[in-house]
């Protein structure tokens, strides 16, 4: 099936066709470095996370780059109040951001290219802008002539004239006119610089994005994204500097995230109301907050708020009641599927699984629609619930067919994935409990299984509560392998021999 995507630059929906047969090369902008990791940046790159993840799961070679700034206004001045060393001090930013995203449980970029690593590329950039009738050099300033390029606005669809209106050159300033931009900075005191043809001094931030996607990339490649914040100026001054140096169509698709906002206002530093990672990872679980992120289309501006993080938990509740069912029934055969030894029950049943597949997958090839993909995963949990309720032997060999496709599917969300945020204290409690088990298993002395078991129950509730649900497989299935089932009831859970 076809995948459409909905481009910015052109403003439409469009089948996706990637540069090279079955690969899609993405560049996405990263993180500037100078704070932690808050939610806005896990929303952008959960939401990028997801559309590699649906890229693969259809068989293309995914190559993903996602920069780090590690040089820049911001990063200075935080070091120069902390009386830091600029590299260092984002180095150590840099570290503790993805560790809060892998946190989080968002796979990682193929590659973090640095900008502080990539300055001799930058200069070869702008000499060839330069070259090619579109920088200057002022003072040991370089900037680009945005008039000269005929395009300039083609990705936010503004007009030259329009944002020549009201903008000055600012004091200090020593470009021709003001809606020039900065190549090239002249170094100041307190802050890093390299050398150049032009002095001493630093790229500006818009050239590094440029820079980067192509010498990584090659042009043009497929998808580049980011935050809505980032089209302009900086993506489209990214256009504009990649195709006045080399002449080349940049990105064919651009992909831009909605911004979350945080109880109906927009996020800000001024409102206070800017939320690390790591603070929420205290509360709740990393698998929740991914769910909530899933609920909203990539290009709507979500709300951020404890309902909506408890609705997202309730659903989850939802889909992993399901895959205890199926599991638990699934384990009793090993039996392969065959489809004309089932009942008419059975392969209404089998038809459902498959729409659930074709279904999840027309919504994702619509643009990602992960919000319509949910309905349907959901729409599926209903009818599958209505086929064990009608069936009192419910055929193993279909249930596991139920179950790969509710996993296979669900990954894609980032469901049922290692949760990394929030394992149980009592890892060695729970292997010396799983040992006592064992060592009971030929000759039980029963006030003392009981006991352990109990002790194994109490874990396991703990485990589910914070969504740890690894570890309640795991204790589920350790029990089963001895003899034992347990049954989750409305009273709480229910040990019994088998």
């Amino acid at each position: 099936m076809t995948i459409n995507i909905y481009n910015t630059l052109s403003k439409n929906k469009e089948e996706f066709i990637p540069v090279e047969k079955n690969k899609v090369k993405m560049y996405v902008c990263g993180m500037t470095v100078y704070s932690d990791a808050h939610i806005g940046h896990a929303r952008t790159y959960f939401a990028f996370d997801v559309i590699r993840r649906y890229f693969e799961y259809q068989g293309y070679e995914v190559q993903y780059i996602q920069n780090i700034t590690d040089v820049d206004d911001k990063i200075i001045n935080a070091a120069n109040k902390e009386g830091k060393n600029a590299l260092e001090y984002s180095k150590n930013f840099t570290d503790k951001c993805l560790d809060d995203l892998d946190k989080l449980g968002i796979r990682r970029a193929d590659l973090y290219p640095k900008a502080s690593e990539n300055i001799t590329n930058m200069i070869e950039m702008i000499n060839k802008i330069i070259d090619n009738g579109y920088g200057y050099e002022s003072d040991g300033d370089v900037y680009f002539s945005v008039e000269k390029f005929k395009d300039y606005g083609k990705l936010s669809g503004q007009k030259l004239d329009d944002l020549k209106s009201g903008i000055r050159i600012k004091p200090g300033e020593k470009k021709n006119k003001p809606l020039d931009f900065a190549l090239w900075k002249k170094a100041k005191s307190n802050e890093p610089y390299w050398d150049s043809p032009w002095g001493k001094g630093r790229p500006g931030w818009h050239i590094e994005c440029s820079t980067m996607s192509s010498k990584y990339l090659n042009l043009p490649f497929d998808i580049h994204g980011g935050g809505m914040d980032l089209r302009f100026p900086h993506h489209e001054n990214e256009i504009a500097q990649a195709e006045a140096a080399t002449g080349k169509k940049f990105a064919k698709y651009w992909m831009h995230i909605g911004l979350l906002t945080v109880n109906g206002e927009k996020m800000s530093k001024s409102i206070g109301n800017i939320i690390n990672v790591k603070d929420l990872l205290k509360k709740w679980n990393s698998e929740t907050i991914r769910f909530f992120f899933a609920q909203a289309h990539y290009r709507s501006p979500p709300d951020f708020s404890e309902k909506g993080l408890k609705n997202a938990e309730k659903g989850l509740k939802r889909i992993y009641r399901l895959k205890e069912k199926m599991d638990d029934i699934s384990n009793k055969s090993s039996k392969k599927l065959i489809i004309d030894d089932l009942n008419e029950k059975e392969k209404n049943y089998y038809e459902n699984i498959k729409d659930f597949k074709d279904n999840f997958e027309k919504a994702m090839n619509d643009d990602f629609n992960t919000p319509e993909a949910i309905g349907i995963l959901f729409n599926f949990i209903n009818q599958s619930n209505k086929y064990l309720k009608n069936n009192k032997n419910p055929k193993p060999e279909l249930c596991k067919a139920s179950l790969d496709t509710l996993v296979e599917l669900g990954k894609i969300l980032t469901i049922f994935q290692d949760d990394l945020s929030s394992k149980v204290d009592n890892d060695v409690e729970l292997a010396n409990l799983k040992n006592l088990l064992n060592k009971y298993q030929k000759n039980i002395d029963e006030e003392n299984t009981e006991h352990i078991i109990n002790k194994l129950l109490s874990i396991r509730e703990k485990a589910r509560k914070i969504k740890d649900w690894k570890n309640s497989d795991n204790i589920r299935n350790e029990l089963k392998k001895i003899g034992y089932e347990i049954q989750d009831t409305d009273d709480g859970p229910i040990c019994r021999k088998i």
